[in-house]
């Protein structure tokens, strides 16, 4: 964006900001900078900008000049620059020449222009007078209605020569022949489909385009453009070639707009498009005609007629008001056309539906109606609660929440306050520039639209541009020093657009259906009945809203590319703060360069090194958040639908995918309600635990992370320990030396390259530490609540991606529940054994040798507790030192307490699964000698199954010693359970042979004794005995895997995605598609990225073939966990977990460990694979059409080969301690 801009307050702004003589910020592109989303509440008018002719004279002369040397730069710079920094490289290390000083050629040597540079300068001095223009007359342009919309086309072109002369006649007869009459007549010409061949390809493109269309209708409807949709619409359908683009959804959307506003005449237009197009109405175009007829209160004659042509076409009356989506106020007008014919008529009310309750076998008894059943409460009153609503309610109507960060409060120096003031004026100035810049972006894609080609225009309405200038600054103020990908920034801009465009419910009926929930969950109020929330959320009958249709992927990228240029253009700063010798220019805050990332050239936007010292030295001490990235201040919504649940006002997805994903949508929508049932209260009672911060371990990690960090203990190290580039002559100005040898200097970026991604790591690291504490420092005196959702697999996630219990081990000793439970009788014991697990001492040992040894160190648990940075530091050597220390403390005072067992904790204890994904292998299979290893069989010390696989690979080692294998012989005295343990863990979750080389290579490195020339083929040679061991322990396993393998190849090969349904019945479908290459062109790049999700192309088959075993037994291991929480649920016990890791009250380990194992046995005991071959025979075997196939024949010969199962006694498992320990 041209300098001018600003005109002379600019300039002021300039002088202001940084007095003659005031020292500049420097930094290098290397460093550093904060991650910081200050959102400031400062504003300008753009109206009062000068517009003084006089002022562009003095300004033009200095853009000229620093064009001049802007071109002399270019051809020296080091990375390709789309938009250049306005500086030149002093000659001294790290220092930055003003711009007019840069030195060029020869000491001393004056610019001389080439014939190409004059050409540049004069086509730059044409663009800054035409923006002058511009300026001069945008306030005038602001307040005049935009030409655009008067060029807005009603009047539809049509193909068809007999429909066109009966509009024309029509037109010319009115109002003699009122259009109603018009409509009566032209529903009864008979539809002639249009022929819209395609092959496969060109039918995958169309797709894409439909949808894209079709969520511009629909967001210019939403906006309030719907002139502009019908203008569009008109505009496709005149074009023969584009009117294969249009389908009947679409042409409803526009006449449900009309018909809202009782606009018969244009609703009139589009009847005249559809039938021209070959299309039939259907019940919604029925509807929209009617109900346009009520609003305008028509005569009974012509809504006769319209009612009898609906029958004919096959539709029902009855159905207008049962099948179609309307609103309450839509459907009330639709009544009264209708009586108007039929005054007798009165929709019947719906019938009741069938009994919705889940006939699985599994969950009969969560169904079965039993007055004793007392389900949890919460520790909270009515009244308490209900204050928390408001407190959620007015979050998320705010859309963001500010939090304070934890970051070491500088010393507010006169540097640290003149660089607040700074950034202040900055923000200021570039909150007034980016709503002009928006404005002229809207007017542009505004004109675009009106030319009858679908735009941005209506994305851009759906948020104030109040709104989107927050949202823009959040986004400058969080770009890291080294820059960010434009692709990944434009889709996060999407994205979060997407999220604020949320639904505009009626909060006080919320308010009051959510008072009358909480009755069921308050600890003073009571219900009827017990039951379980869902069952009573609704029988209180709360409407629920359909649900959304998701933007296509190139919709979202291509709207946050537009912001991300707009934020480009917009944002400029005083050339003074990167040069204060120089003269005051204004430059660009963000550039564009191209750079290599894994062998890929991509673009970054990069802040400019002086903006990033200036937000590093100001240190300001806010983070801003969305409103459904931060847990929410009360219980969430329960889970109705796969569309309806967990926050307020946010809308929400049962199943998480990637944006513009429909497949597992659909799925689940078409998946009858009953069969859900398990799923939605299973999330529904994980959402319900209430938390709250650990303070005194939140105060140890804040007291290193505002020091140095301490990564041994996993937090993060500052950007100031990164490590810095190398000095002397190994400096990279060094290696440019004439004697640097090619060796040298390779080795230089390598060297360079390496620190470098040490550096971003560390950043990335520092980042999210940050995020989590800094919200954990916010939530302290709080209860909270993690609504969740869950993957295409079943797998459960909090909804919070920064600040939960799924994380590493400082954010699970972060957390303890907010509801307290005596510890009772054994509650000690369990806490005495969780410390010890946490530590990875006595794996191999029995819980009372567990329970003896932590009575051993008691002594070492107290100092920890007591004393934990100046004691011994018992606590630092643990496997989860933070979590060890928590319960260290716990203990402690447990300890010294009256009475231990009247003790309240509030401390979670945890059972684990021993490798879980193994255990459903061997109980699928009923594989006695696998069931042994991985726990299943009691047993009075636990089985480690690393261990005995790193042992069957030690004999194997031996006797390739003894036959000579050289690589067998380095191996001696190195096979360990470390180096063979990730592979074994990962291999029953689809680690290939490749995947499993590297998992070895790794540990092999880590090895300090290990020759590193043999490293390459020694995990070749592990990898392949690993594999060889597992396939000789594990035989029904690997069967099983080859099984579903085949299965899903054949599958794949028939055209088809892999798609089951868990025993909970949950419908699962792989989302594993060919890649699909999209472009968004122009702009300061265009954008090429890959979809594999696209459900129009082929799948991919060796995505599906590998992911099916490890995707299928996510799903069981969900499932096990899902049936274990509503059986704890009924019980009256704290649930939570992490996928195979469960955590209760210590009071309630035995009675969660009773149910953890009875499920299991019940899940196990279904005919699990019988029913998946059942299914997948019936779903892609018994089309007639395909059945001759040769793949459909293999396949369903394969599917019948389920393999055989072995003699193991499921019943055991019931008495395996260490099953979960």
């Amino acid at each position: 964006m041209s300098a001018l801009r600003c005109g002379r307050r600019a300039a002021g702004l300039r002088r202001a900001l940084w007095p003659k003589g005031h020292p500049c910020f420097l930094a290098e592109e290397g460093t550093l900078g904060g991650v910081w989303g200050r959102k400031r509440s400062l504003s300008a008018s753009a109206c009062e900008q000068d517009r003084r002719k006089g002022c562009g004279h003095a300004e033009l002369l200095e853009v000229l000049e620093a064009r001049v040397r802007q071109l002399q730069a270019e051809g020296t710079a080091e990375e390709v620059m789309v938009k250049r920094v306005a500086m030149a490289q002093a000659p001294e290390a790290g220092g930055i020449w003003p711009p007019r000083q840069a030195p060029v050629g020869a000491e001393g040597a004056a610019p001389v222009l080439s014939s190409h540079w004059v050409q540049k300068l004069d086509k730059d001095q044409q663009l800054i007078e035409k923006r002058l223009q511009q300026l001069e007359g945008k306030l005038p342009k602001i307040v005049e209605k935009s030409t655009w919309e008067k060029r807005l086309r009603m009047e539809p072109r049509l193909l068809s020569r007999k429909l066109a002369g009966q509009l024309q006649q029509w037109e010319r007869k009115r109002p003699q022949s009122p259009w109603e009459e018009q409509l009566a007549r032209l529903l009864q010409e008979a539809p002639k489909k249009l022929s819209r061949e395609a092959d496969e390809g060109s039918e995958s493109r169309l797709e894409g385009q439909r949808q894209k269309l079709l969520a511009f209708l629909e967001c210019c409807l939403l906006t309030g453009h719907l002139p502009l949709a019908h203008h569009v619409l008109v505009a496709q359908h005149s074009r023969a070639p584009q009117q294969q683009l249009l389908t009947l959804p679409m042409y409803n959307t526009v006449m449900l707009g009309w018909a809202r506003q009782g606009s018969f005449k244009e609703l009139m237009y589009v009847f005249f498009m559809l039938k021209d197009a070959g299309l039939a109405p259907d019940l919604l175009s029925y509807a929209a005609a009617l109900q346009c007829m009520g609003r305008l209160d028509q005569d009974a004659g012509t809504i006769r007629r319209c009612l009898k042509q609906m029958e004919q076409d096959g539709l029902s009356l009855q159905g207008l008001f049962s099948a179609v989506p309307l609103s309450t106020e839509e459907r009330e007008e639709l009544l009264r056309a209708v009586r108007k014919a039929r005054p007798a008529f009165s929709p019947q009310p719906p019938p009741p539906p069938p009994p919705q309750v889940n006939t699985s076998p599994l969950l009969q008894e969560i169904y079965a109606k039993d007055p004793s059943v007392s389900y949890p409460k919460l520790h909270l009153s009515l009244k308490e609660l209900q204050g928390l609503f408001r407190q959620q309610l007015g979050v998320e109507m705010a859309t963001t929440v500010t939090v304070e960060s934890v970051e070491k409060a500088p010393l507010l120096t006169e540097e640290v306050l003149q660089a607040r003031k700074t950034l202040a004026a900055l923000r200021a100035e570039w909150e007034s520039v980016l709503s002009l810049e928006l404005q002229e972006t809207k007017e542009s894609e505004a004109r675009a639209a009106a030319e009858g080609r679908p735009s941005l225009f209506p994305y851009l309405c759906l948020l104030s541009e109040k709104e989107l200038v927050g949202l823009l600054l959040q986004t400058l103020q969080a770009l890291p020093s080294h820059g960010e990908s434009l692709f990944f920034l434009a889709h996060e801009l999407g994205v979060r657009v997407l999220k604020r465009k949320r639904l505009r419910n009626q909060v006080e009926e919320l308010e009051q259906r959510y008072f009358e929930y909480l009755h069921l969950l308050a600890s003073d109020t009571q219900v009827a009945e017990p039951c379980l929330p869902r069952q009573h959320w609704e029988a209180l009958g709360v409407p629920e809203a359909p649900p959304e249709q998701p933007w296509p992927v190139s919709v979202l990228v291509q709207l946050g590319k537009q912001l991300a240029e707009v934020l480009v253009r917009a944002v400029q700063m005083p050339s003074s703060l990167a040069a204060p010798r120089g003269p005051s220019t204004l430059i660009p805050v963000l550039y564009h360069v191209y750079s290599f990332r894994s062998f890929r050239q991509i673009g970054i936007l990069k802040p400019h090194p002086a903006f990033t010292q200036l937000q590093e030295t100001a240190a300001e001490r806010t983070l801003i958040f969305e409103s459904t990235e931060v847990p929410m201040l009360c219980p969430p919504l329960p889970w109705t639908s796969p569309h309806s649940g967990a926050f307020l006002l946010s809308p929400t997805k049962m199943m998480r995918s990637l944006e513009g994903t429909q497949q597992h949508q659909l799925l689940l929508e078409r998946c009858p309600p009953a069969e859900l049932h398990g799923a939605l209260d299973a999330l529904t009672q994980l959402g319900n635990c209430a938390w709250r911060v650990n303070g005194r371990v939140l105060d140890l990690v804040l007291d290193l992370f505002r020091d140095k960090g301490c990564p041994r203990l996993g937090v993060p190290a500052p950007p100031t320990e990164a490590p810095r580039p190398p000095e002397g002559r190994q400096t990279p100005k060094g290696c440019l030396l004439p004697e640097a040898s090619p060796a040298d200097k390779a080795e230089m970026r390598r060297e360079l390259a390496r620190r470098l991604k040490v550096a971003r790591e560390m950043q990335s690291l520092r980042a999210d530490a940050l995020y989590r504490l800094s919200l954990a420092q916010h939530l302290r005196n709080h209860v909270f609540w993690l609504p969740h959702n869950m993957d295409f697999r079943g797998r459960t996630y909090p909804c919070s991606p920064h600040f939960n219990h799924l994380g590493s081990d400082l954010a699970r000793a972060l957390l303890e529940f907010a509801q307290g439970r005596p510890l009772g009788p054994h509650g000690l014991d369990w806490l005495k054994i969780h410390l010890i697990n946490l530590t990875g001492l006595k794996k191999r040992e029995s819980l009372q040798t567990r329970r003896d040894y932590a009575d051993a160190v008691m002594e070492d648990i107290l100092d920890s507790a007591e004393r934990p940075m100046t004691g011994r530091k018992w606590w630092m050597e643990a496997d989860e030192p933070w979590q060890t220390l928590a319960c260290c403390m716990e203990i402690a005072q447990v300890v010294h307490s009256p009475d231990p067992t009247t003790y309240i904790s509030h401390f979670p204890v945890h059972q684990d699964g021993s490798c879980n994904g193994l255990q459903h292998y061997a109980a699928l299979g009923r594989d006695s000698t696998g069931a042994t290893s991985v726990n299943l069989s009691p047993s009075d010390l636990p089985q480690d199954v690393y261990s005995e696989v790193a042992a069957q690979v030690e004999v194997f080692r031996r006797q390739d010693a003894k036959q000579g294998v050289r690589v067998a012989q380095v191996l001696e005295g190195f096979i360990s359970r470390k180096v063979v343990k990730q592979t074994v863990m990962t291999v029953v979750y689809g680690v290939t042979r490749y995947g499993g080389r590297l998992q070895i290579e790794k540990r092999l490195r880590e090895l300090e004794d290990f020759p590193q020339e043999f490293v390459w083929e020694a995990s070749h040679y592990l990898v392949r005995q690993v594999f060889n061991s597992l396939q000789e322990m594990f035989s029904g396993t690997r069967s099983i895997q080859r099984w579903l393998t085949e299965s899903a190849r054949l599958i794949s090969l028939t055209g088809s995605a892999v798609e089951w349904i868990t025993p909970l019945g949950v419908p699962i479908i792989q989302p594993y598609h060919r890649d699909s290459k999209v472009m968004i062109k122009g702009g300061l790049q265009s954008l090429t990225f890959s979809s594999s999700v696209d459900t129009n192309q082929k799948p991919n088959t060796l995505k599906q073939k590998n992911g099916f075993p490890p995707n299928f037994i996510h799903s069981l291991d969900s499932t096990h966990m899902m049936l274990t929480a509503l059986y704890c649920y009924r019980k009256g016990l704290t649930f939570v977990s992490v996928h195979d890791c469960f955590w209760t009250h210590a009071a309630d380990v035995g009675v969660m460990n009773q149910v953890c194992r009875e499920q299991f046995v019940r899940l196990h005991s279904q005919p699990i694979l019988h029913d998946l071959s059942r299914f997948l025979i019936k779903r892609f075997c018994s089309d007639s059409r395909t059945s001759k196939s040769m793949w459909v024949s293999r396949l369903k010969d394969t599917l019948l080969s389920v393999p055989p199962t072995g003699t193991f006694d499921l019943d055991q498992v019931k008495r395996s301690t260490f099953f979960f320990s």
